[in-house]
Protein backbone atom coordinates (compact mmCIF):
# COMPACT_ATOMS: atom_id res chain seq x y z
CA UNK A 1 0.00 0.00 0.00
CA UNK A 2 3.05 2.59 0.30
CA UNK A 3 4.69 1.39 -2.33
CA UNK A 4 1.35 2.01 -4.77
CA UNK A 5 0.78 5.35 -2.92
CA UNK A 6 -2.61 3.79 -1.20
CA UNK A 7 -1.40 4.26 2.41
CA UNK A 8 -3.48 7.65 2.17
CA UNK A 9 -6.35 5.95 0.99
CA UNK A 10 -9.14 6.37 3.78
CA UNK A 11 -11.14 3.44 2.29
CA UNK A 12 -8.17 0.67 2.31
CA UNK A 13 -6.79 1.95 5.90
CA UNK A 14 -9.74 1.33 6.79
CA UNK A 15 -9.79 -2.27 5.91
CA UNK A 16 -6.22 -2.92 7.03
CA UNK A 17 -7.28 -1.64 10.88
CA UNK A 18 -10.03 -4.20 10.69
CA UNK A 19 -7.87 -6.55 9.23
CA UNK A 20 -5.31 -6.16 11.80
CA UNK A 21 -7.35 -5.74 14.66
CA UNK A 22 -9.65 -8.58 14.11
CA UNK A 23 -6.83 -11.36 12.80
CA UNK A 24 -6.25 -14.52 14.94
CA UNK A 25 -2.84 -14.15 14.95
CA UNK A 26 -2.23 -11.45 17.38
CA UNK A 27 -1.41 -8.10 14.63
CA UNK A 28 -3.58 -6.03 17.02
CA UNK A 29 -0.43 -3.72 18.14
CA UNK A 30 0.02 -3.40 14.01
CA UNK A 31 -3.47 -2.15 14.09
CA UNK A 32 -2.97 0.37 16.97
CA UNK A 33 0.52 1.62 14.99
CA UNK A 34 -1.68 2.40 12.23
CA UNK A 35 -5.02 3.72 14.14
CA UNK A 36 -2.70 7.00 15.55
CA UNK A 37 -2.24 8.18 12.16
CA UNK A 38 -6.03 8.47 11.63
CA UNK A 39 -7.06 12.21 11.83
CA UNK A 40 -11.01 11.52 11.63
CA UNK A 41 -11.23 7.65 12.46
CA UNK A 42 -15.26 6.73 12.18
CA UNK A 43 -17.62 5.19 14.52
CA UNK A 44 -16.79 1.98 12.73
CA UNK A 45 -13.29 2.53 12.91
CA UNK A 46 -13.24 3.24 16.55
CA UNK A 47 -15.86 0.43 17.36
CA UNK A 48 -13.29 -2.04 15.39
CA UNK A 49 -10.41 -1.13 17.31
CA UNK A 50 -12.07 -0.91 20.62
CA UNK A 51 -13.98 -4.44 19.72
CA UNK A 52 -9.74 -6.23 19.05
CA UNK A 53 -8.77 -5.05 22.07
CA UNK A 54 -11.44 -6.23 24.05
CA UNK A 55 -10.35 -9.87 22.43
CA UNK A 56 -6.82 -9.51 23.10
CA UNK A 57 -4.32 -9.92 25.79
CA UNK A 58 -4.63 -6.49 26.80
CA UNK A 59 -8.11 -5.76 27.03
CA UNK A 60 -7.39 -2.42 28.96
CA UNK A 61 -6.70 -0.73 26.11
CA UNK A 62 -10.19 -0.85 24.71
CA UNK A 63 -10.58 1.27 27.44
CA UNK A 64 -8.39 3.71 27.28
CA UNK A 65 -9.51 4.18 23.41
CA UNK A 66 -13.32 4.66 24.38
CA UNK A 67 -11.55 7.08 26.73
CA UNK A 68 -9.67 9.13 24.25
CA UNK A 69 -13.37 8.52 21.61
CA UNK A 70 -15.37 10.49 24.21
CA UNK A 71 -12.62 13.13 24.76
CA UNK A 72 -12.58 13.76 20.76
CA UNK A 73 -16.36 13.34 20.80
CA UNK A 74 -17.00 10.63 18.53
CA UNK A 75 -20.65 9.25 19.29
CA UNK A 76 -21.07 5.57 20.13
CA UNK A 77 -23.39 3.67 18.83
CA UNK A 78 -24.98 -0.06 19.87
CA UNK A 79 -21.63 -1.39 19.28
CA UNK A 80 -20.02 0.56 21.04
CA UNK A 81 -20.69 -0.75 24.62
CA UNK A 82 -20.78 -4.49 24.34
CA UNK A 83 -17.08 -4.27 23.72
CA UNK A 84 -16.33 -2.14 26.31
CA UNK A 85 -18.37 -4.01 28.71
CA UNK A 86 -16.74 -7.42 27.79
CA UNK A 87 -13.20 -5.41 28.65
CA UNK A 88 -14.71 -4.70 32.16
CA UNK A 89 -15.97 -8.17 32.46
CA UNK A 90 -12.42 -9.84 31.81
CA UNK A 91 -10.98 -6.96 33.89
CA UNK A 92 -12.96 -7.49 36.19
CA UNK A 93 -13.74 -3.72 36.83
CA UNK A 94 -17.05 -3.52 38.66
CA UNK A 95 -17.40 0.39 38.67
CA UNK A 96 -16.19 1.25 35.34
CA UNK A 97 -18.27 -1.16 33.76
CA UNK A 98 -21.53 0.31 36.09
CA UNK A 99 -20.42 3.43 34.54
CA UNK A 100 -20.76 2.22 31.11
CA UNK A 101 -23.97 0.39 31.86
CA UNK A 102 -24.97 4.40 32.97
CA UNK A 103 -23.95 5.66 29.53
CA UNK A 104 -26.08 2.55 27.82
CA UNK A 105 -28.72 4.30 29.47
CA UNK A 106 -28.22 7.70 28.73
CA UNK A 107 -27.80 6.79 24.99
CA UNK A 108 -30.96 5.36 24.87
CA UNK A 109 -29.37 1.73 24.29
CA UNK A 110 -30.48 -0.33 27.22
CA UNK A 111 -33.31 -2.18 24.58
CA UNK A 112 -30.84 -3.21 22.05
CA UNK A 113 -30.78 -7.24 22.12
CA UNK A 114 -26.78 -7.03 21.82
CA UNK A 115 -26.58 -4.71 24.59
CA UNK A 116 -28.44 -6.17 27.16
CA UNK A 117 -27.42 -9.51 26.48
CA UNK A 118 -24.17 -7.82 27.33
CA UNK A 119 -25.07 -6.01 30.36
CA UNK A 120 -26.57 -9.07 32.00
CA UNK A 121 -23.09 -11.20 30.93
CA UNK A 122 -21.11 -8.15 32.89
CA UNK A 123 -23.28 -8.18 35.73
CA UNK A 124 -23.80 -11.54 36.05
CA UNK A 125 -19.90 -12.56 36.35
CA UNK A 126 -18.78 -9.45 38.34
CA UNK A 127 -21.29 -7.02 38.73
CA UNK A 128 -24.48 -6.98 40.68
CA UNK A 129 -26.46 -10.43 40.28
CA UNK A 130 -29.85 -8.05 41.47
CA UNK A 131 -29.27 -5.82 38.32
CA UNK A 132 -28.56 -8.83 36.08
CA UNK A 133 -32.13 -10.47 36.90
CA UNK A 134 -34.13 -7.53 36.51
CA UNK A 135 -32.36 -6.87 32.63
CA UNK A 136 -33.27 -10.74 32.90
CA UNK A 137 -37.21 -9.92 31.83
CA UNK A 138 -39.80 -11.58 29.36
CA UNK A 139 -37.98 -10.22 25.96
CA UNK A 140 -34.62 -11.47 27.52
CA UNK A 141 -36.30 -15.02 28.14
CA UNK A 142 -36.87 -15.32 24.34
CA UNK A 143 -33.18 -15.39 23.66
CA UNK A 144 -30.66 -18.84 24.92
CA UNK A 145 -27.78 -16.04 25.85
CA UNK A 146 -29.10 -14.14 28.96
CA UNK A 147 -30.38 -17.85 29.96
CA UNK A 148 -26.72 -19.04 29.91
CA UNK A 149 -25.03 -15.71 31.15
CA UNK A 150 -27.52 -15.53 34.19
CA UNK A 151 -27.21 -18.79 35.04
CA UNK A 152 -23.09 -18.77 34.94
CA UNK A 153 -22.94 -16.21 37.60
CA UNK A 154 -25.48 -17.71 39.99
CA UNK A 155 -22.95 -20.73 39.60
CA UNK A 156 -20.11 -19.03 39.60
CA UNK A 157 -20.58 -17.00 42.48
CA UNK A 158 -21.42 -20.57 44.36
CA UNK A 159 -25.36 -19.77 44.33
CA UNK A 160 -26.15 -23.12 42.82
CA UNK A 161 -29.97 -23.24 43.74
CA UNK A 162 -31.19 -20.29 41.65
CA UNK A 163 -28.53 -21.48 38.93
CA UNK A 164 -30.10 -25.09 38.73
CA UNK A 165 -33.66 -23.77 38.83
CA UNK A 166 -32.87 -21.34 36.15
CA UNK A 167 -31.04 -23.92 34.47
CA UNK A 168 -34.20 -26.55 34.84
CA UNK A 169 -36.28 -23.56 33.07
CA UNK A 170 -34.05 -22.74 30.30
CA UNK A 171 -36.68 -23.51 27.02
CA UNK A 172 -33.59 -24.39 25.09
CA UNK A 173 -29.98 -25.47 26.79
CA UNK A 174 -27.09 -24.79 25.23
CA UNK A 175 -23.96 -26.54 25.82
CA UNK A 176 -22.72 -23.97 27.49
CA UNK A 177 -25.38 -24.04 29.76
CA UNK A 178 -24.76 -27.74 30.96
CA UNK A 179 -21.00 -26.90 31.20
CA UNK A 180 -21.77 -24.22 33.55
CA UNK A 181 -23.78 -26.11 35.61
CA UNK A 182 -21.65 -29.56 35.91
CA UNK A 183 -18.19 -27.10 36.42
CA UNK A 184 -20.48 -24.96 39.30
CA UNK A 185 -21.50 -28.73 40.81
CA UNK A 186 -17.85 -29.42 40.64
CA UNK A 187 -15.94 -26.86 42.34
CA UNK A 188 -18.58 -27.48 45.41
CA UNK A 189 -17.28 -31.01 45.30
CA UNK A 190 -21.45 -31.93 44.69
CA UNK A 191 -19.70 -34.67 42.36
CA UNK A 192 -23.13 -36.85 42.35
CA UNK A 193 -25.32 -34.03 40.87
CA UNK A 194 -22.53 -33.20 38.75
CA UNK A 195 -21.99 -36.68 37.25
CA UNK A 196 -26.22 -36.78 37.04
CA UNK A 197 -26.22 -34.07 34.83
CA UNK A 198 -23.31 -35.38 32.87
CA UNK A 199 -25.12 -37.92 31.99
CA UNK A 200 -27.76 -36.46 31.04
CA UNK A 201 -26.02 -34.16 28.57
CA UNK A 202 -26.81 -34.54 24.69
CA UNK A 203 -23.64 -33.78 23.42
CA UNK A 204 -20.45 -32.94 25.14
CA UNK A 205 -17.40 -31.58 24.16
CA UNK A 206 -13.73 -31.44 26.30
CA UNK A 207 -15.16 -28.68 28.37
CA UNK A 208 -17.57 -31.17 30.24
CA UNK A 209 -15.24 -34.12 30.51
CA UNK A 210 -12.74 -31.22 31.89
CA UNK A 211 -15.60 -30.35 33.84
CA UNK A 212 -16.04 -33.65 35.38
CA UNK A 213 -11.94 -34.50 36.10
CA UNK A 214 -10.79 -31.34 37.50
CA UNK A 215 -14.27 -31.39 39.99
CA UNK A 216 -12.79 -35.26 41.12
CA UNK A 217 -9.31 -33.88 41.41
CA UNK A 218 -10.64 -31.46 43.77
CA UNK A 219 -12.81 -32.97 45.56
CA UNK A 220 -9.59 -35.60 46.07
CA UNK A 221 -11.28 -38.49 44.33
CA UNK A 222 -8.18 -38.93 41.96
CA UNK A 223 -8.81 -41.97 41.07
CA UNK A 224 -12.04 -41.22 39.68
CA UNK A 225 -10.66 -38.86 37.97
CA UNK A 226 -8.09 -41.05 36.29
CA UNK A 227 -10.94 -43.47 35.04
CA UNK A 228 -12.81 -40.62 33.68
CA UNK A 229 -9.92 -39.76 31.41
CA UNK A 230 -9.77 -43.43 30.78
CA UNK A 231 -13.70 -43.07 29.30
CA UNK A 232 -12.60 -40.14 27.90
CA UNK A 233 -10.02 -41.70 24.87
CA UNK A 234 -12.23 -44.89 25.20
CA UNK A 235 -15.05 -42.43 23.59
CA UNK A 236 -12.04 -40.58 20.62
CA UNK A 237 -12.38 -37.38 22.75
CA UNK A 238 -9.78 -35.79 22.70
CA UNK A 239 -8.44 -33.88 25.46
CA UNK A 240 -6.23 -30.87 25.60
CA UNK A 241 -3.67 -28.82 28.52
CA UNK A 242 -6.30 -28.55 30.95
CA UNK A 243 -7.24 -32.14 30.87
CA UNK A 244 -3.78 -32.98 31.30
CA UNK A 245 -2.67 -30.43 34.02
CA UNK A 246 -5.98 -31.94 35.95
CA UNK A 247 -4.57 -35.09 35.85
CA UNK A 248 -1.19 -34.48 36.64
CA UNK A 249 -2.11 -33.02 39.94
CA UNK A 250 -4.13 -35.77 40.34
CA UNK A 251 -0.94 -38.02 40.30
CA UNK A 252 1.33 -35.47 42.41
CA UNK A 253 -1.60 -35.50 44.94
CA UNK A 254 -1.94 -39.44 45.24
CA UNK A 255 1.70 -39.80 44.45
CA UNK A 256 1.01 -42.23 42.07
CA UNK A 257 4.30 -42.15 39.71
CA UNK A 258 3.40 -45.48 36.61
CA UNK A 259 -0.24 -43.27 36.44
CA UNK A 260 2.35 -40.27 35.86
CA UNK A 261 4.41 -42.03 33.61
CA UNK A 262 1.06 -42.80 31.67
CA UNK A 263 -0.24 -38.97 31.21
CA UNK A 264 3.04 -38.14 29.91
CA UNK A 265 3.20 -40.68 27.80
CA UNK A 266 -0.08 -39.47 26.71
CA UNK A 267 1.41 -35.92 26.51
CA UNK A 268 3.42 -36.98 23.83
CA UNK A 269 1.08 -38.97 21.56
CA UNK A 270 -0.78 -35.82 21.75
CA UNK A 271 2.60 -34.55 20.00
CA UNK A 272 3.06 -32.30 22.87
CA UNK A 273 6.52 -32.96 23.16
CA UNK A 274 6.87 -29.20 23.05
CA UNK A 275 5.13 -28.57 25.31
CA UNK A 276 4.12 -25.20 27.26
CA UNK A 277 5.92 -24.22 30.34
CA UNK A 278 2.49 -24.87 32.52
CA UNK A 279 2.61 -28.54 31.72
CA UNK A 280 5.82 -29.08 31.55
CA UNK A 281 6.03 -27.14 34.92
CA UNK A 282 3.08 -29.56 35.84
CA UNK A 283 5.01 -32.54 34.70
CA UNK A 284 8.73 -31.25 36.65
CA UNK A 285 6.36 -30.72 39.76
CA UNK A 286 4.66 -34.60 39.68
CA UNK A 287 8.21 -36.33 38.96
CA UNK A 288 9.47 -34.77 41.77
CA UNK A 289 6.91 -35.31 44.69
CA UNK A 290 6.47 -38.93 42.87
CA UNK A 291 9.92 -39.86 43.56
CA UNK A 292 11.55 -39.00 40.41
CA UNK A 293 13.99 -36.62 40.28
CA UNK A 294 15.83 -37.80 37.59
CA UNK A 295 12.86 -37.81 34.96
CA UNK A 296 11.74 -34.03 36.65
CA UNK A 297 15.81 -32.72 35.15
CA UNK A 298 15.07 -34.53 32.22
CA UNK A 299 11.93 -32.80 31.58
CA UNK A 300 13.32 -29.60 32.66
CA UNK A 301 16.35 -30.22 30.63
CA UNK A 302 14.13 -30.70 27.49
CA UNK A 303 11.56 -27.90 28.13
CA UNK A 304 12.70 -24.80 25.04
CA UNK A 305 10.66 -22.46 27.13
CA UNK A 306 11.32 -21.91 31.06
CA UNK A 307 10.23 -19.19 33.43
CA UNK A 308 11.26 -18.93 37.15
CA UNK A 309 9.00 -21.38 38.23
CA UNK A 310 10.76 -24.33 36.32
CA UNK A 311 13.44 -23.38 37.84
CA UNK A 312 12.49 -23.63 41.09
CA UNK A 313 10.81 -27.05 40.97
CA UNK A 314 14.05 -28.83 39.77
CA UNK A 315 16.23 -26.68 42.72
CA UNK A 316 13.69 -27.70 45.44
CA UNK A 317 13.16 -30.95 44.33
CA UNK A 318 17.06 -31.74 43.85
CA UNK A 319 17.42 -30.07 47.24
CA UNK A 320 14.75 -32.35 48.99
CA UNK A 321 15.41 -35.67 47.02
CA UNK A 322 19.47 -35.08 48.39
CA UNK A 323 21.17 -33.51 45.41
CA UNK A 324 22.42 -31.00 47.12
CA UNK A 325 25.57 -30.31 44.92
CA UNK A 326 23.62 -30.14 41.76
CA UNK A 327 20.74 -27.82 43.31
CA UNK A 328 23.15 -25.24 44.37
CA UNK A 329 24.88 -25.37 40.60
CA UNK A 330 21.47 -25.09 39.06
CA UNK A 331 20.84 -22.03 41.11
CA UNK A 332 24.73 -20.96 40.26
CA UNK A 333 23.85 -21.54 36.31
CA UNK A 334 20.23 -19.62 36.89
CA UNK A 335 22.31 -16.49 38.04
CA UNK A 336 24.49 -16.52 34.91
CA UNK A 337 21.25 -16.82 32.85
CA UNK A 338 20.37 -13.63 34.39
CA UNK A 339 16.75 -15.29 35.11
CA UNK A 340 15.99 -13.50 38.43
CA UNK A 341 15.07 -15.80 41.36
CA UNK A 342 12.42 -15.61 44.06
CA UNK A 343 11.20 -16.37 47.22
CA UNK A 344 11.15 -19.78 46.04
CA UNK A 345 13.93 -19.99 44.75
CA UNK A 346 15.95 -19.40 47.88
CA UNK A 347 14.05 -21.66 49.75
CA UNK A 348 14.97 -24.39 47.59
CA UNK A 349 18.89 -23.16 47.83
CA UNK A 350 18.62 -23.26 51.42
CA UNK A 351 17.34 -26.24 52.00
CA UNK A 352 20.56 -27.85 49.97
CA UNK A 353 22.94 -26.10 51.55
CA UNK A 354 21.11 -27.11 55.29
CA UNK A 355 21.61 -31.40 53.73
CA UNK A 356 24.86 -30.24 52.31
CA UNK A 357 26.01 -29.08 55.53
CA UNK A 358 26.97 -25.69 53.94
CA UNK A 359 26.55 -23.36 56.27
CA UNK A 360 28.94 -20.74 54.83
CA UNK A 361 27.41 -20.47 51.50
CA UNK A 362 23.57 -20.37 53.37
CA UNK A 363 24.42 -17.79 54.38
CA UNK A 364 26.29 -16.04 51.60
CA UNK A 365 22.48 -16.84 49.77
CA UNK A 366 20.64 -15.29 52.89
CA UNK A 367 22.33 -12.33 52.50
CA UNK A 368 22.29 -12.43 48.79
CA UNK A 369 18.42 -12.79 49.03
CA UNK A 370 17.99 -9.78 51.36
CA UNK A 371 20.72 -7.07 49.64
CA UNK A 372 21.24 -8.00 46.15
CA UNK A 373 17.61 -9.17 45.08
CA UNK A 374 15.81 -7.21 48.27
CA UNK A 375 13.58 -9.93 48.90
CA UNK A 376 12.50 -10.26 52.53
CA UNK A 377 12.84 -13.22 54.29
CA UNK A 378 9.64 -15.06 54.90
CA UNK A 379 9.05 -18.10 57.66
CA UNK A 380 10.48 -21.17 55.40
CA UNK A 381 13.98 -18.60 55.19
CA UNK A 382 14.29 -18.50 58.72
CA UNK A 383 13.10 -21.88 58.70
CA UNK A 384 15.71 -22.90 56.43
CA UNK A 385 18.94 -21.27 58.33
CA UNK A 386 17.33 -22.73 61.75
CA UNK A 387 17.67 -26.00 60.27
CA UNK A 388 20.71 -25.68 58.52
CA UNK A 389 22.40 -24.17 61.32
CA UNK A 390 20.89 -26.48 64.00
CA UNK A 391 22.69 -29.41 61.58
CA UNK A 392 26.05 -28.11 61.63
CA UNK A 393 25.61 -28.23 65.86
CA UNK A 394 25.60 -24.20 65.75
CA UNK A 395 22.98 -24.70 68.39
CA UNK A 396 23.61 -21.20 70.28
CA UNK A 397 23.56 -19.53 66.74
CA UNK A 398 20.23 -20.87 66.00
CA UNK A 399 18.69 -20.29 69.47
CA UNK A 400 20.34 -16.37 68.91
CA UNK A 401 19.09 -16.30 65.15
CA UNK A 402 15.76 -17.04 66.20
CA UNK A 403 15.31 -14.41 68.74
CA UNK A 404 16.42 -11.80 66.49
CA UNK A 405 13.99 -12.62 63.86
CA UNK A 406 12.29 -9.95 62.15
CA UNK A 407 8.60 -11.54 61.68
CA UNK A 408 7.52 -13.96 64.96
CA UNK A 409 8.86 -17.35 64.72
CA UNK A 410 5.79 -19.80 64.65
CA UNK A 411 5.76 -23.29 66.53
CA UNK A 412 7.92 -25.65 63.15
CA UNK A 413 10.74 -22.74 63.71
CA UNK A 414 11.23 -23.73 67.32
CA UNK A 415 10.56 -27.34 66.52
CA UNK A 416 13.14 -27.76 64.30
CA UNK A 417 15.44 -26.29 66.79
CA UNK A 418 14.24 -28.66 69.52
CA UNK A 419 15.02 -31.61 67.06
CA UNK A 420 18.50 -30.19 66.29
CA UNK A 421 18.61 -30.05 70.37
CA UNK A 422 17.95 -33.71 70.73
CA UNK A 423 20.51 -34.99 67.74
CA UNK A 424 23.39 -32.71 69.30
CA UNK A 425 22.27 -33.78 72.84
CA UNK A 426 21.54 -30.34 74.22
CA UNK A 427 19.38 -30.26 77.02
CA UNK A 428 19.79 -26.62 78.47
CA UNK A 429 19.16 -25.47 75.08
CA UNK A 430 16.13 -28.07 74.12
CA UNK A 431 14.46 -27.11 77.27
CA UNK A 432 14.52 -23.54 76.08
CA UNK A 433 13.45 -23.92 72.83
CA UNK A 434 11.00 -26.58 74.53
CA UNK A 435 9.13 -23.43 76.68
CA UNK A 436 8.30 -21.48 73.73
CA UNK A 437 7.03 -24.17 71.96
CA UNK A 438 4.58 -24.59 74.51
CA UNK A 439 3.76 -20.86 74.76
CA UNK A 440 2.30 -21.50 71.48
CA UNK A 441 0.76 -24.57 71.39
CA UNK A 442 0.63 -27.33 74.35
CA UNK A 443 -1.76 -30.22 72.39
CA UNK A 444 1.36 -31.76 70.18
CA UNK A 445 2.84 -34.87 72.04
CA UNK A 446 5.56 -35.03 69.44
CA UNK A 447 7.10 -31.41 71.74
CA UNK A 448 7.13 -33.20 74.56
CA UNK A 449 8.81 -36.66 73.12
CA UNK A 450 11.24 -34.52 71.48
CA UNK A 451 11.98 -32.97 74.90
CA UNK A 452 11.83 -36.49 76.47
CA UNK A 453 14.32 -37.54 74.30
CA UNK A 454 17.08 -35.35 75.06
CA UNK A 455 17.18 -36.16 78.55
CA UNK A 456 16.68 -39.93 77.65
CA UNK A 457 19.84 -39.61 75.41
CA UNK A 458 22.39 -38.00 78.42
CA UNK A 459 20.53 -40.56 80.82
CA UNK A 460 18.76 -37.99 82.86
CA UNK A 461 16.07 -39.74 83.59
CA UNK A 462 14.27 -37.29 85.80
CA UNK A 463 13.88 -34.85 83.71
CA UNK A 464 12.21 -37.86 81.10
CA UNK A 465 9.94 -37.90 84.37
CA UNK A 466 8.83 -34.15 84.47
CA UNK A 467 7.87 -33.92 81.04
CA UNK A 468 5.85 -37.08 81.50
CA UNK A 469 4.32 -35.74 84.08
CA UNK A 470 3.73 -32.13 82.35
CA UNK A 471 2.38 -34.43 79.40
CA UNK A 472 -0.01 -35.50 81.88
CA UNK A 473 -0.81 -32.52 83.30
CA UNK A 474 -1.47 -30.85 79.72
CA UNK A 475 -3.51 -33.60 79.31
CA UNK A 476 -1.87 -34.98 76.01
CA UNK A 477 -1.81 -38.35 75.25
CA UNK A 478 1.43 -39.85 73.40
CA UNK A 479 0.51 -40.91 69.71
CA UNK A 480 1.37 -43.97 68.97
CA UNK A 481 2.42 -42.85 65.88
CA UNK A 482 5.73 -40.96 67.97
CA UNK A 483 9.05 -43.62 68.80
CA UNK A 484 11.42 -42.37 71.55
CA UNK A 485 13.41 -41.96 68.65
CA UNK A 486 12.88 -38.98 66.28
CA UNK A 487 15.53 -38.57 63.76
CA UNK A 488 14.21 -36.83 60.81
CA UNK A 489 12.69 -32.88 60.64
CA UNK A 490 9.28 -34.20 58.24
CA UNK A 491 7.26 -31.74 59.57
CA UNK A 492 10.06 -28.68 58.32
CA UNK A 493 9.83 -30.37 55.07
CA UNK A 494 6.31 -30.85 54.58
CA UNK A 495 5.90 -27.03 55.99
CA UNK A 496 8.65 -26.16 52.58
CA UNK A 497 7.95 -27.80 50.05
CA UNK A 498 4.28 -29.19 50.28
CA UNK A 499 5.83 -32.60 50.06
CA UNK A 500 3.31 -35.38 48.74
CA UNK A 501 4.49 -38.51 50.20
CA UNK A 502 3.98 -42.12 47.60
CA UNK A 503 0.58 -43.68 49.12
CA UNK A 504 1.20 -46.99 50.60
Amino acid sequence: MVVNGFNSNYSAIRQLIFAGAMAISGTIDYAHQLFVHVAEPDTFMWNTMIRGSAQSQNPLNAIVLYTRMENRHAMPDSFTFPFILKACTKLSWVKMGMGIHGKVVRFGFESNTFVRNTLIYFHANCGDLKIASELFDASAKRDVVPWSALTAGYARRGKLDEARQLFDEMPVKDLVSWNVMITGYGKQGEMESARKLFDKVPERDVVTWNAMIAGYVLCGSNEQALQMFEEMRSLGEKPDEVTMLSLLSACTDIGDLDVGQKIHSALLEMGRGDMSIILGNALIDMYSKCGSIERAVEVFQKMRDKDVSSWNSVIGGLAFHGHAEESVNLFEEMRRLKIRPNEITFVGVLVACSHAGKVEEGRRYFNLMKHKYKIEPNIKHYGCMVDMLGRAGLLDEAFEFIEKMEIEPNAIVWRTLLGACRVHGNVELGRRANERLLEMRRDESGDFVLLSNIYASRGEWRGVEEVRKLMDDSGVKKEPGYSLIETDNSDLMHFLFDYRPKSI
